[in-house]
């Protein structure tokens, strides 16, 4: 029994604190109830007792009244006999109403302090119980935490009932297995897309130099192109190691914050970009009013080059970019809009996943993307408690709408 107690402490002090009210209750009742019956009862001899005493002190049968008459040699004697017996009988009635009122008080006591040690167990055991019962959703919770695991997480409570603490409580329990759920599954996705985009440089660069080292006779020029082949695969697994690292900082939301201007890194990233804009002979429209924000510089510097890459990549030749920045309502904001072909509403939210990428034949440039610029856009936004919002364009392309705290 100690035992089974001490693995039930809540459920133990609920049941004590019913029964600890019921007996406070009861006392407080108990003792009005006692002083309303105390000041009810006479404390003295009632009307109908004192004239039922005199009564019985004038007749014959009260003791020592009939040979006190009969001593008695004048009236004046005779007077007193009855005084002295009427005094008599008035002690006795006084004794009597006293003894009768006390001996109601007592039982009153008695019998109430009786039935509230009675009724506090009673409420101790229906305490017990009714604390069980209330409880059962909580352990409900328990077991589900205690089973939910990475390779557990779609069992949910579902708990039944009024809408009270404990089924919130179940509810925001259930949402949260939800979010854990979504979040191992798409760490999955993501390991898993890291680890296939990893291995295709890795395999392209085996390839070359097992090809070139499975001739007999290497000249020169193969060597070179040997060599230039896994270059460029080196440089791809660099920029992707690159991309994964700004994104793992993004996500902890950890980094230096201080003052900066989205305008200034939006002028910097079209300068950055100039070679593949002039190449691809796409017009560029920009307004690029001050934008200060408070943030990591190195991460909002990179959130606006990834967006202007993804308008250069992702368009079309003889397209178009539009970039313009500014504030409003205490807020920064920066938007980049480019041409290209039309995207249907359904396919925009899933752009913001890990390694999402447009097909080859939608966009220019699109091979050489490694599909994390827009998740790291979302992971650096969130990071800075912004919203990035992202609409297709009737006419083809993409409107990207960035909106961070700005800078007092």
């Amino acid at each position: 029994m100690p035992g089974f107690l001490r693995q039930r402490p809540v459920r133990l002090r609920l049941a004590l604190i019913y029964s600890g009210l019921f007996l406070l209750a009861g006392a407080v009742l108990l003792t009005v109830t006692y002083g309303l019956v105390a000041n009810t009862l006479p404390a003295g001899v009632s009307s109908n007792l004192a004239a039922k005493a005199a009564r019985f002190a004038n007749s014959d049968s009260f003791p020592g009244l009939k040979t006190c008459k009969q001593n008695a040699t004048s009236p004046q004697a005779t007077e007193k006999c009855k005084q002295e017996a009427m005094q008599a009988a008035q002690r006795i009635a006084a004794d009597a109403a006293a003894n009768a009122r006390s001996q109601t008080l007592n039982h009153l006591l008695d019998y109430s302090l009786a039935a509230l040690a009675l009724m506090t167990v009673v409420s101790a055991v229906l305490g017990w119980i009714v604390a069980g019962r209330a409880l059962r959703p909580v352990h409900a919770i328990t077991a589900a935490a205690r089973r939910a695991s990475e390779q557990n997480l779609s069992e949910r409570i579902a708990l039944a009932g009024p809408a009270d603490e404990l089924k919130e409580l179940a509810d925001t329990f259930d949402a949260m297995l939800a979010r854990l759920e979504a979040a191992f599954a798409s760490q999955r996705r993501f390991v898993a897309n890291a680890s296939h985009e990893l291995r295709t440089p890795l395999a392209v660069m085996r390839a070359a130099i097992d090809v070139t080292l499975a001739k007999p006779e290497r000249t020169p020029e193969q060597l070179e192109a040997m060599a230039a082949e896994v270059r460029q695969a080196t440089e791809q697994a660099e920029r992707l190691v690159e991309a994964l690292l700004t994104l793992a900082r993004s996500d902890r939301g950890q980094g230096p914050r201080s003052a900066l201007d989205m305008a200034v890194f939006a002028e910097d990233a079209l300068d950055a970009a100039a070679p593949a804009i002039r190449a691809s002979s796409l017009r560029v429209m920009s307004a690029l009013e001050p934008a200060p924000a408070m943030g990591d510089p190195v991460l909002v510097e990179r959130l606006v080059a990834n967006l202007i890459d993804n308008a250069v990549r992702h368009n079309v030749a003889d397209g178009w970019i539009e970039v313009s920045t500014g504030g409003r309502d205490g807020m920064a904001q920066l938007s980049v809009a480019n041409g290209g072909p039309v995207i249907d509403e359904a396919e925009v939210a899933s752009l913001f996943e890990p390694f999402r990428r447009l097909c080859p034949h939608q966009g220019h440039g699109a091979r050489d993307g490694v599909g994390l610029g827009l998740s790291i856009a979302e992971s650096v936004v969130a990071a800075h408690r912004g919203q990035i919002t992202m609409r297709p364009l009737p006419e083809g392309g993409l409107r990207i709408l960035v909106v961070l705290p700005a800078s007092r």
